[in-house]
């Protein structure tokens, strides 16, 4: 089993920064994949960045590009996203994704709970 546990949402103002964190934990092997996702009221779930292997290109949505940036640390099983320059259209539940092989060599795909970012004056 892999657990995700991810932290750092809240609510800022327009203009404000926030940084997520998500540690993966359990009985992990490897991760090649990890990903924001976000998903506002009436809307589809959206990635809006990716990491893969050490040196790879990070993904960014377009209208994030510029603003946030993910970064990973690879000891830690652990993801960060960093938003600055927050938009009321930031505001969402922010989820957590992590993609790779267990110690038994199964494939995992886990999700976090999600944490919410709220941007509003």
């Amino acid at each position: 089993q892999v657990q995700l546990v991810e932290s750092g949402g809240g609510l800022v103002q327009p203009g404000g920064s926030l940084r997520l964190s998500c540690a993966a934990s359990g009985s992990i092997f490897s991760i090649r994949f990890m990903g924001w996702y976000r998903q506002a009221p009436g809307n589809q779930r959206e990635r809006v960045a990716s990491i893969t292997t050490a040196g790879s290109t990070p993904y960014y949505a377009d209208s994030v590009k510029g603003r946030f940036t993910i970064s990973r640390d690879y000891a830690k099983n652990t993801v960060y996203l960093q938003i600055n320059s927050l938009k009321p259209e930031d505001t969402a539940v922010y989820y957590c994704n992590a993609k790779g092989a267990t110690i038994s060599r199964t494939s995992f795909d886990a999700w976090g709970q999600g944490t919410q970012v709220t941007v509003s004056s």
